[in-house]
């Protein structure tokens, strides 16, 4: 299905607005409630297509999940040796969290699955987790060596291994967790930077021996999860469009509620108060362990700044609109170590790079750098490559240019946030359908 957007210039946004659940957390918390002995369950559930896609899988494998009423899961788990084989193939839509954290538990099972994604999802690479996975025992056949589907043969015994990931990523560290519940002996991940520690969290709330901290997990094989009940907070990778919306739309203030702050994933947030915004968190308090506040926003005079290297792990989904309130800043922003943003839903560095450069901005991209001089935007075609985030993310700049925008290709914006465009009226964007 195509779907295409309309977008202008705001007047002006206000309001108090809640966010979807943390797309991260909701993937975690079916396949962990799935593998605990008991019934879990999940508040705060994303109803996105990504989150969906997974519980199905679960529900494939053999793990009743009811739905008493919306962002609500029951999961009766399994325990760690309870799911069943399907000879169908498992259906990840376009979620390449869901893909991989599944590839690590999967090969651990005593049968073969079978792993498909959507377009989008079957040319994003899998080889850097497959072959850490198959230096612990698993036995994963990939298209190309390196493209979904994924064939997992079952059976295999894995062994515990002192691994360093090389590449700072949250889904190729939890893929090895979850193998290495399974594995003899421990695994230790190692990681060059510091990323999103959920699993890790979320492990040891649910009671399994695990110690972690920044940039290194050890986890012994062989013990039980027990069934729990998930809070799951506000995704600041949703929250991020209103918020950044309302720093460059003058007369803007906006609170969004109930966010999840956990500090690795704040990158962003610590990106634009280093440009001078208006930002400030409040009733800070923990939920499930998690830290969690209330993010407040105003009408800000941005200006540019020298991206510091340490926050971009931090921040690697935020970048596209990070770009936005680059191009709206004064000044120049340069960032580096953005080679991650090539290999996600699309290459995000360079469909940014052409969508803001139709809109007036001046934009010079490198394989894994960029820099954009703040200046007055307008009116554009924009071609958002079927990515959620550069849709998004556009239909902010569009608030802040001159002229009606059109936004192509917006019907995957459903993966992480659905409601956005109910969301935006409600603050005060204009966006519609085209």
């Amino acid at each position: 299905m195509t779907l295409d957007w309309s977008a202008g210039p705001s007047h002006g946004l206000q309001g108090v607005l809640q966010v979807p659940g943390d797309k991260s957390i909701s993937h975690r918390a079916i396949m962990l409630a799935a593998l605990a002995e008991g019934e879990s369950r999940i508040e705060g559930f994303l109803e996105g297509e990504d989150t969906r896609a997974t519980a199905r899988i679960f529900g494939q494998l053999g793990v009743r999940i009811d739905t008493p009423n919306p962002q609500t899961r029951i999961v009766h788990g399994v325990g760690l040796h309870g799911l069943k084989p399907n000879p169908e193939p498992l259906d990840c839509g376009n979620a390449g969290t869901g893909m991989r954290l599944l590839a690590g538990l999967l090969g651990a099972q005593a049968f073969d699955s079978l792993l498909v994604g959507d377009e989008s999802l079957s040319k994003r690479p899998m080889a850097r987790v497959i072959r850490l996975l198959e230096r612990m025992g698993a036995r994963i056949e990939a298209r190309d060596g390196e493209f979904a589907p994924l064939r997992i043969r079952g059976g295999q015994r894995l062994h515990g291994q002192a691994i360093d990931t090389a590449v700072a990523s949250a889904q190729v560290k939890s893929a090895l967790i979850f193998a290495a519940l399974y594995a003899e002996g421990e695994t230790v991940i190692t990681e060059p930077r510091p990323t999103r520690d959920y699993t890790e969290a979320m492990l040891k709330a649910a009671g399994w021996p695990i110690e972690y901290g920044p940039g290194r997990v050890a986890v012994r094989g062989g013990g039980r999860l027990s069934a729990q009940t998930f809070r799951i907070p506000g995704d600041p990778s949703s929250a991020a469009f209103p918020l950044v919306a309302a720093l460059l739309v003058p007369g803007s203030d906006v609170t969004v509620t109930d966010v999840g702050v956990n500090p690795r994933r704040t990158g962003l947030f610590q990106a634009l108060c280093l440009m001078g915004a208006d930002l400030r968190f409040e009733n800070e308090r923990l939920q499930n362990g998690e830290p969690v506040a209330d993010i407040c926003a105003r009408s800000s005079r941005l200006h540019g700044i020298d991206l510091p290297d340490a926050l971009v792990p931090d921040m690697i989904d935020e970048c596209p609109i990070f770009f936005i309130a680059a191009a709206l800043a004064e000044g120049r922003t340069r960032a580096t170590g953005l080679a991650e943003l090539r290999v996600k839903e699309s290459d995000r560095l360079g469909g940014m790079a052409r969508g803001l450069r139709a809109m007036g901005a001046a934009v010079t991209e490198s394989a894994d750098a960029v820099e954009i001089t703040g200046g007055p935007l307008q009116a554009a075609d924009i071609d958002s490559l079927g990515d959620h985030r550069l849709a998004m993310s556009f239909a902010v700049a569009a608030q802040c240019a001159q002229g009606v925008t059109r936004i192509r290709d917006c019907a995957n914006v459903a993966t992480s946030f659905p409601g956005f465009i109910a969301l935006a009226h409600a603050a005060g964007m204009r966006l519609d359908p085209a």
